[in-house]
């Protein structure tokens, strides 16, 4: 006799309790189709390390992986927030949605209440790298040329409200000193000016200017983590050049649509953990500057909450502005 689908399961329970589990929240079925990543930045910044995770995923779970850029983070919230909660879009947190609250008025998603964090993975301090024909060798020497020029240095990056920018801002704050910002829509473009001598310094995450550091043809001056990086060893902390307190880094995590099904968060979540362990992938990164994480869904929720606790008061200390 044909049973009901639920006395099916509650019979099933009994002798098999994860296969019913799965039956109900169909994450043994995931991915159905090909999964959308969603970067809101333009190509040849973060999409290399979310590529090298979507392109491991996909050998993984048998279905594409593919990464998209939509440059304007509120383009890729808004697609990611407004897609079908099952898992097939998918969006690569940055730390500016972890700084919106503090600087939009009219934000138009909920960091915390519509997207669900599946995991962290990857942190990275920021390098403060400088042409090298300007005349400054350490955070000292840059200060002192800043403060004898006052508004005449400029530092490049990313357009108001992103990491680099704030970094920036806090950077003059802290030093003391006034400096020109030159907003840019994609970091590839700030290195390029970078290295042509049309800004003098920039706040980089590491990925684009450690190969031309490694060359000569930038400087890289201080790092903003606690500690020296492993990668370079040499390159002192922005702490231990005098500036008070500042320690800040960047990071790279996945979220998906609020509503998506547990299950499949955490089907997702330990598959990426696994692939931020392999040799290959911490190596890459290491080479980067940055660190292969790959946390639990909660682990990154703890995360962003914390930082947007803390931008929130940076914000307002600094009385930053930006135009949405």
């Amino acid at each position: 006799m044909f049973q009901p689908v639920g006395a099916y399961c509650a019979f099933v329970a009994i002798l098999s309790l994860p296969s019913c589990a799965y039956a109900q929240d169909g994450s043994d079925s995931y991915p159905s189709k090909p999964v959308r990543i969603i970067v809101g930045t333009a190509p040849g910044g973060t999409d290399v390390q979310a590529r090298m995770y979507a392109n491991r995923l996909s050998e993984v779970l048998g279905r594409q992986f593919l990464v998209e850029n939509h440059p304007g983070k509120n383009v890729a919230w808004g697609m990611v927030s407004r897609a079908p909660a099952d898992g097939h879009t998918l969006l690569v947190v940055l730390p500016d949605l972890t700084f919106a609250p503090a600087l939009s008025k009219d934000l138009r998603v909920d960091p915390i209440k519509d997207f669900v964090p599946i995991s962290l993975m990857s942190r990275a301090s920021y390098l403060l790298v400088v042409n090298p024909v300007l005349p400054a060798k350490s955070v000292r020497e840059l200060v002192g040329l800043a403060r004898a020029q006052p508004g005449k240095l400029t530092f490049g990056g990313g357009l108001g409200g992103s990491g680099t920018h704030l970094m920036s801002m806090w950077f003059h704050h802290q030093a003391g000193i006034k400096a020109a910002y030159v907003p840019y829509r994609g970091t590839a473009q700030t290195v390029i000016d970078l290295l042509g001598g049309q800004i003098d310094a920039m706040f980089s995450a590491g990925v684009t200017t450690i190969p031309h550091i490694k060359t000569g043809k930038l400087r890289g001056l201080a790092i903003s983590a606690a500690q020296r990086s492993k990668e370079l060893p040499d390159m002192p902390t922005i702490i231990e050049q005098g500036i008070r307190e500042f320690e800040a880094g960047t990071f790279h995590g996945w979220a998906a649509p609020a509503g998506t099904s547990p299950a499949i968060i955490n089907k997702l979540s330990a598959e990426l953990a696994k692939i931020a362990k392999l040799p290959e992938i911490t190596e890459k990164l290491r080479a980067d500057n940055a660190v292969a994480v790959g946390s639990t869904p909660d682990q990154f929720a703890q995360l962003i909450a914390g930082e947007i606790q803390r931008w929130r008061k940076l914000v307002a200390e600094l009385r930053i502005t930006v135009n949405e």
